[in-house]
């Protein structure tokens, strides 16, 4: 029963959404999970994200980095990661998004809602006083909103609180 249980675990697909940097060096903290399911990792393609894909091989996929200080090439490159996310969408078929944020994650979020899929935002820690940008769009279409400041609270009445120690 348990083999099969592990099985059935094993065969639900998770993309693990975030943009470079913080963001997804807290994604990388959840690394330990991506065994347990058929995972794809999403980020975008740096210098220094360009190393994970040694390690997680075909599991590794990348947008275009874009930065909002550049808002008119970031527009045309946040426009093409919103198509590729599409076609990431419907190559991979996932049954869950996990997403830390930012920017990045959002159109993959907004994908899987509308394809009922389910979608987890974990805000980032380094929140305290606000909640995101992202985090503010997926909050409405999140299945699964998680915070980890109680300060959020008030903000994000039906968030969960998961706090972590520093």
């Amino acid at each position: 029963m348990g083999e099969k249980m592990k099985k059935s675990e094993h065969s639900k697909r998770i993309f693990w959404v975030a943009s470079t940097g913080g963001h997804l060096r807290q994604l990388l903290g959840l690394s330990a999970l991506y065994g347990n399911y058929d995972s794809h990792i999403f980020t975008e393609k740096t210098g220094s994200t360009i190393a994970l894909k040694d390690r997680y091989a075909n599991r590794m996929h990348y947008f275009v980095f874009g930065s909002r200080v550049h808002m008119i090439p970031y527009l045309f490159k946040f426009a093409f990661n919103c198509m590729k996310s599409l076609l990431y969408f419907f190559r991979f078929m996932p049954d869950y998004v996990i997403t830390t944020g930012t920017h990045t994650a959002v159109p993959l979020c907004v994908i899987a809602s509308v394809f009922r899929r389910k979608v987890v935002y974990i805000e980032t820690r380094s929140s305290f006083n606000k909640i995101t940008k992202a985090g503010q769009m997926v909050y409405r279409i999140a299945d699964l909103f998680v915070i980890q400041r109680k300060s959020l609270q008030p903000l994000v009445p039906n968030a969960v609180l998961c706090e972590v120690e520093e």
